[in-house]
């Protein structure tokens, strides 16, 4: 049986919390339906330092904030899910770091970033807010110089969502979330994608979505159908196991590792993921905390 950890409330009061990261001292987040990337201080104190709730944008969609990430120097990335665009924000300007409209055959979804600034970037491959048949699609990267292409060598994924690579930076993982499993790709020197392979089957109608890697290479990542965050081994075992309360939490969708120590890990819990403005205006979606017995190290994210 996994051991079960025990999770506590940090913050409140945003629409759909998702896409943690952890970054010189501070948590990072996105609060999507809001438009806009949260920091948070140890001490609970939050900044908005990312609004695109005002950003006008080409096609006319609503611009939904997905996975974040910082490159090499600092600056931070974000995800503009219909715009299909990587912008870039230096902590004064925001710009374009990437265009993936040519690429792109949904909303894009979720990033990380390796030690040299590639950016690997997941699509569900259909709209979900729209309600359309989920189908597979191919996992997206941006490099360092801000050129994207598909991984055509990765083949496709039905439904990639939480993504994150490990300690040496070898390995890339990334939750298959409609056939409910997670699976691993090999990195070569060049960035490609290959010797894909099962990392594991977490069980019928799981929905794995947001994902880390601790530094021992186990994932953390959120079961959102299931209502619970577990630590699964390469091959399948479950180590450990966190059930915030429904009551209080809602639905948990991502999980990262954070601290000074990398030992502690956040969860993003929300209630509404379906209407957006209802999202907004009830503002349920919260940050969950637990210490975990082994940290991230230098894992992704």
């Amino acid at each position: 049986m996994p051991t079960q950890i025990e999770a506590a409330r940090w913050v409140t009061g945003f629409s759909w919390t998702e896409c943690p990261r952890w970054h010189d001292g501070r948590f990072y987040f996105t609060d999507l339906f809001s438009a806009r990337v949260v920091a948070v201080a140890p001490d609970g104190t939050a900044e908005t330092v990312i609004d695109l709730s005002q950003r006008p944008t080409a096609n006319g969609e609503r611009v939904v904030t997905a996975g974040i990430g910082h490159l090499p120097d600092g600056r931070l990335v974000v995800n503009s899910m219909y715009e299909q665009l990587v912008l870039v924000h230096d902590g004064n300007t925001l710009s374009v770091h990437a265009d993936l409209t040519g690429l792109a055959t949904s909303p894009i979804n979720d990033m990380v970033v390796d030690a040299s600034g590639r950016i690997y970037i997941t699509q569900l491959g259909f709209d979900v807010f729209a309600g359309e048949t989920p189908k597979e699609s191919p996992l997206l990267v941006v490099e360092p110089d801000g050129t994207a292409r598909v991984a055509d060598e990765a083949g496709m994924c039905m439904g990639a969502n939480g993504i994150a690579i490990s300690a040496d930076g070898s390995t890339l993982v990334t939750a298959e979330t409609y056939i409910s499993r997670i699976t691993a790709f090999d990195i070569a020197p060049d960035g490609k994608l290959n010797g894909r392979r099962l990392f594991a089957d977490v069980g019928p109608d799981a929905y794995p979505d947001g994902m880390c890697l601790d530094q021992d290479g186990a994932v953390w990542t959120a079961l959102a159908a299931q209502g619970r965050v577990i630590r699964v081994l390469d091959g399948g075992e479950v180590t450990h196991e966190i059930r915030p309360p429904a009551t209080k939490a809602g639905i948990t969708t991502a999980c990262g590792l954070g601290g000074d120590d990398r030992r502690t890990l956040y969860l993003c819990c929300g209630f509404e993921v379906m209407d957006f403005d209802k999202s907004i205006r009830e503002g349920r979606g919260s940050i969950w905390t637990t210490n975990v017995p082994v940290g991230g190290g230098t894992a992704c994210p």
